[in-house]
């Protein structure tokens, strides 16, 4: 083989490259885009394990992990993506295998076989081992691990101490047990071919760009993928430094705030970032894609779900529940924010209710007076209920025969060609995948029981959590499969414990991250393995590389997180910090609005009998018996193929990233994915075929690189211009009146008075 390398199955030294045009038209994929996008052959003479896919898979995947923890914590936080990965080590790939010796020896104690630094030509099958190896640590892209925001919350706004083996073990063992989930319900969205993922198909269609030679069949001129993707990332690349320097005005312009500078309401209804967006729109393509990722990627179908959704509750349910009802006080807050306040519109000084013991000093909490939310924020949670509820119906009424069948009778079935293929490869035992979870089980039961003064939570909790991600795991997984959107389980998992322990705040999140982020990471596993199976990746390479990557990328989240959270005075206290300093944590602020309110307060004195936001929970039986309503539309209008299109989980939930998300991040995503996935793809389908992921490929990778440049350059001192268009640390949309207040006698700092 010229290179260690897992031995694959006998019948794989007999499998040959199959012809597109000798397949059995059952056997391609049922989903046009993917038989647009993947290559239904292999070349199982590959080698994979090889010494260059391990050492640029440990460095990339060490770097990614300290940078993107690195710039969580600042007040604009970049995402390293894994394509600016793919990008990046295809030039130093091609050059170690121009330049590393090819010299082979032999191993002692594995017979006959040799091991080469150098076994060929750097190939497609490296570089994808090499992208997920990257990605391993970070759940949808996130880029860092989100039990680390447990330790940010302790130690710097709770104020506590917490051990680093404590949270080591707890970030460990809330990552692994995730791929324990994934390696169960693998054949149930993995293998099946309408569970096609479509996040995968951007990724691959780089990868045949970056490594495939293109053949001109019909002999018209066309610009070649590979040019055209590097002309799109210089564009891409060029063009950033206007919306992320010279003028940020681009990133959101309000022509309703420019055209009325001095009217609150304008700016409520005219804001992109603070208000309902109307009118407002972006010439940066960082504010298309950040919250819900490349609006290229997702089917037409999701994206119109979730445009119902967001036309509903912001152009519908807000301006009634604001202007017209008023409800919960809707003017004594802003209109659009995550922040908690007291009765009277101001800021709710959470330090003053927690005592030592870190739980709720009840004297001081009835002397403050109950935490209120804006109604937005209020809004979104009682939609959050419904989302989850209807996760449950919607599954099992339109995909539970299915999913039955499949358990019943997956090995008769007859496969795609991307499953017979994958056949040929030695499969993963089970009980790689048993051990695993029942280690990291066992391992946090033991961190929940001899380590409980660090993280609160009772080994009960554990189990709980683990019982709920494994109930939740599947119905999501094929959500996600399908629609490329993913409900969260935060909203349930907070919930509950919230009821069962209230005033315990680290209890709360920590049932929340073994709850909702082990199916996150369990659905992330998932797309990973759906890459490799796509591109044929032997699975044992596959199931090495995540669980290594893994364990790296958590620990160095860690270190990076405790270095900072050590050296940075007053790090993630805004009002506390040097003027213009960075370190304002914005995703932690929000995780810690959270603990506060579903686990210092509880929701029983939010949303239950004791408090304001009681008749939110009448959501759940909305989201329970909504898919009800859509199946038996479907059984009784069977020829209206529309009908089963309506999926009530990414349509009730498609707010759920609103805040930290804004309504502009919405009307571009949804404006930009309607153009290119209906238009384009309707009348231009030779172009969508040949360049549609490719483009999104190159416009992520041009932002990222831009990004990075200018942090280096100018934003590590604070070398920023001020001006109409540009501000150091504001973005300047000139909306500033959109978070006031507009109820009667309410005084806030920079806001006028009615």
């Amino acid at each position: 083989m010229g290179t260690l390398e897992i031995e694959p199955s006998p019948k794989l030294a007999e499998q040959v490259v199959k012809d597109e045009a000798a397949l059995d038209e059952s056997e391609l994929s049922p989903i046009e885009e993917v038989r647009l996008t993947v290559p239904n052959t292999d070349d199982p003479s590959l080698p994979v394990w090889t010494f260059r896919m391990w050492f640029l898979g440990l460095f990339s995947c060490t770097l990614l992990s300290f940078l993107n923890q690195f710039f969580g914590y600042r007040t604009e936080p970049l995402v390293i993506t894994q394509i600016t990965v793919q990008v990046a080590t295809l030039p130093i790939g091609r050059f170690m295998a121009s330049a590393l010796p090819t010299t082979k020896f032999r191993i002692p104690g594995f017979g006959s076989r040799e091991f080469s630094l150098n076994p060929g030509p750097f190939n497609m099958k490296e570089h994808v081992l090499i992208t997920i190896f990257a990605n391993a640590g970070s759940a949808f892209g996130s880029g860092t691990v989100y039990a680390v925001s447990i330790v940010t919350i302790i130690k710097a706004f709770y104020g506590r101490s917490i051990s680093f083996f404590s949270s080591w073990l707890l970030i460990i063992t809330t990552q692994v047990m995730g791929y324990g989930w994934a390696g169960i319900l693998r054949k149930f969205v993995v293998e099946p071919a309408h569970m096609w993922w479509p996040s995968t198909l951007v990724q691959i269609s780089l990868f045949r760009t970056l490594h495939e030679k293109e053949e001109n069949t019909d002999g018209k001129r066309r610009i070649s993928r590979a040019k055209f993707f590097v002309i799109a990332l210089v564009c891409s690349f060029c063009w950033y430094v206007f919306p992320g320097y010279l003028f940020q005005t681009l990133q959101s312009i309000s022509l309703v705030c420019l055209a009325f500078p001095h009217s609150v309401t304008a700016h409520q209804i005219g804001s992109g970032m603070s208000g309902l967006g109307i009118g407002a729109f972006t010439l940066d393509w960082t504010t298309v894609a950040s919250f819900l990722f490349s609006p290229l990627v997702s089917p037409f179908f999701a994206i119109v779900n979730v445009f119902i959704g967001y036309a509903l509750i912001i152009y519908l349910v807000m301006p009634v529940s604001y202007w017209g009802l008023n409800l919960y006080n809707a003017k004594t807050f802003p209109i659009f924010s995550s922040d908690l306040f007291t009765a009277h519109g101001q800021l709710y000084n959470v330090s003053s209710i927690v005592n030592n013991k870190l739980e709720l000093n009840v004297a001081e909490y009835d002397k403050l007076g109950s935490v209120h939310l804006s109604t937005f924020f209020a809004v979104t949670y009682g939609f959050g209920f419904a989302t989850i509820a209807s996760t449950i119906t919607h599954v099992a009424l339109f995909y539970g025969r299915e999913i039955y069948s499949q358990y019943r009778a997956s090995s008769r079935e007859k496969a795609d060609v991307h499953t017979r293929l994958m056949r040929n490869y030695k499969d993963i035992p089970s009980w790689w995948f048993y051990s695993l979870l029942a280690v990291s089980i066992l391992v946090g039961l033991a961190l929940c029981i001899f380590f409980k003064k660090d993280v609160q939570m009772p080994w009960w909790g554990l189990i709980f959590a683990a019982a709920l991600a494994f109930f939740f795991t599947l119905p999501i997984s094929i959500i996600t499969a399908t629609t490329n959107q993913t409900p969260g389980l935060n909203i349930i998992t907070e919930y509950i414990m919230g009821g069962l322990l209230p005033g315990q705040p680290i209890t709360n999140v920590c049932f929340k991250t073994y709850g909702y982020m082990s199916m996150a990471q369990a659905v992330a596993f998932l797309s990973d393995f759906k890459l490799g199976h796509y591109m044929k990746i032997p699975p044992r390479s596959m199931f090495l590389v995540q669980f290594i990557g893994t364990m790296l990328a958590g620990t160095v989240n860690l270190g990076v997180a405790w270095w900072l959270l050590s050296s940075i005075e007053n790090i993630c206290h805004k009002s506390l910090l040097p003027a213009n300093s960075p370190w304002t944590c914005p995703g932690d602020k929000v995780f810690f609005d959270a603990s506060v309110i579903w686990g210092l307060v509880g929701p029983k004195r939010i949303f239950g009998s004791h408090g304001e936001y009681s008749t939110l929970n009448w959501f759940f039986l909305g989201g329970l018996l909504g898919p009800v309503v859509v199946w038996l539309l479907h059984k009784a209008f069977p020829s209206q193929t529309w009908i089963p299109l309506i999926n009530l989980p990414v349509l009730l939930g498609a707010t759920g990233g609103m805040p930290p998300a804004s309504p502009l991040n919405y009307t571009s995503w949804i404006l930009v994915g309607t153009i290119f996935n209906f238009f384009v793809f309707r009348y231009r389908k030779q172009w969508w075929k040949r360049y549609n992921y490719i483009l999104s490929a190159a416009l992520d990778a041009g932002v990222a690189f831009m990004t990075v440049l200018l942090y280096v350059s100018l934003g590590v001192e604070d070398k920023g211009l001020n001006w109409w268009g540009a501000s150091p640390h504001v973005v300047p949309e000139h909306c500033d009146l959109a978070s006031c207040p507009t109820a009667k006698g309410i005084t806030v700092d920079g806001c006028p008075t009615f």
